[in-house]
């Protein structure tokens, strides 16, 4: 768990770290937009393929470890870059760093059984993996608010890779799947499944993205995930803008985010106590979260703005916790880590999208981006109903 939160907290911090320093560097909100952007619309490539490794290869921590150095040092790339290059060539580096994304999110929950110890305790390390990223949400944000005040968005990053760099031992170690060693495949090699035939790397893709589509509750819980993850970006592009509307400080969206993340986990601190129905948690999870959207966008004063950044985080955090623990029910073992990074990489591509939009609609008003993101939460309440299996 110290390695994931050391991973995710570098994670949460690369987004705004790359806004803070784009906006620094350019001036434009659009521009900033666009990197985060960038940094996140590859994983829809990125996580399916990443799934098919760690499935397949006897001890994924060791290649999770990889993915976080090469995460690592794209954005030491981006950072360098920015300023001294076209903005599309530095956008360019943030997509094939992207490519490694779901190995920070989807990669490490997809190991939590061989890590629980057992069946009877996989509930709660689920609801406690998903308190990490709470954690990450919090520190996150407010480490880049609190350094890139002292010393400038470019320390932010550099933070942020430190904090890569010190989980990597901790994936190293990770525990290894009880089959066989087969070594890490060829991109096109082939391996025996269960019943003893070839399967392609192509065919596992299939597979794994059928384990989704086929099941009625992975596809009602990625469908809405989704969506309502796309109306999340414009939360986190909208913060630092509605900070500056209301106090005249950017700065500021920092600590609105950390609100939301704060909120997020003392949520998920009460869930954890025991199992739940998680379909339905998951469901009016996403109407609390686009209720505070929703008064975000009609705060008149800041601390309107801190009470609806809370009100978002006691339903962003019981979502993911409810998002895992529909995938740990229902994913195929053998299929676990392509269902875990397919999903982050279908979410994290959402976000892109969200961010790409709301970049436009935030430098226009905040308050119409938070709207546009309260209206994607009732789109994926809808798409959620009914929320029973």
């Amino acid at each position: 768990m110290v390695g994931a939160v050391a991973a995710r907290t570098g994670d949460e911090m690369s987004g705004p770290a790359l806004l803070v320093t784009g906006l620094a560097v350019t001036g434009s909100p659009v521009t900033a937009s666009w990197l985060l952007a960038g940094l996140t619309v590859s994983a829809a490539v990125g996580g399916p393929l990443l799934g098919v490794l760690l499935d397949r290869v006897r001890r994924p921590g060791r290649a999770l470890a990889w993915c976080l150095a090469g995460y690592a040092g794209g954005l030491l790339l981006v950072v360098h870059a920015l300023g001294r290059v076209p903005a599309g060539a530095v956008i360019a580096v943030a997509v094939a760093t992207g490519l490694l994304g779901p190995a920070l999110t989807g990669g490490w929950t997809a190991q939590l059984p061989l890590a629980a110890g057992g069946p009877e305790r996989l509930a709660r390390a689920n609801a406690l993996d998903s308190m990490s990223y709470n954690v990450a949400g919090l520190a996150g944000p407010a480490v880049v608010g609190v350094v890139a005040a002292m010393s400038g968005g470019m320390t932010a990053t550099l933070v942020c890779v430190a904090l890569l760099t010190a989980a990597l031992p901790i994936a190293w170690t990770l525990p290894a799947h009880e089959r066989p060693e087969r070594g890490t495949p060829r991109l096109g090699a082939s391996v025996l499944d269960s019943g003893g035939r070839g399967t392609s790397i192509r065919g596992e893709l299939a597979e794994g993205f059928g384990a989704i589509v086929r099941n009625r509750a992975l596809r009602r819980a990625t469908a809405g995930s989704m969506v309502s993850c796309c109306g999340l970006a414009m939360l986190v592009v909208s913060a630092p803008v509605l900070a500056a509307e209301l106090t005249g400080e950017a700065g500021h969206g920092a600590l609105l985010l950390a609100v939301t993340a704060a909120c997020g986990l003392a949520a998920n601190a009460l869930m954890a106590r025991r199992d739940r129905p998680w379909d339905v948690v998951l469901g009016w999870a996403t109407a609390v979260l686009g209720v505070g959207m929703a008064l975000a966008a009609l705060a008149g004063s800041f601390w309107i703005a801190v009470v609806a950044a809370a009100v978002a985080g006691a339903g962003e955090g019981p979502q993911l916790t409810a998002l895992f623990a529909v995938r740990h029910r229902e994913a195929p073992a053998r299929l676990r880590s392509q269902v875990f990074t397919t999903g982050a990489s279908l979410k994290i591509t959402s976000f892109a999208l969200g961010s790409a939009v709301s970049g436009p609609l935030a430098a226009y008003s905040a308050g119409w981006a938070l709207l546009a993101g309260a209206a994607l939460q009732a789109a994926a309440l809808a798409v959620l109903a009914p929320w029973r299996r």
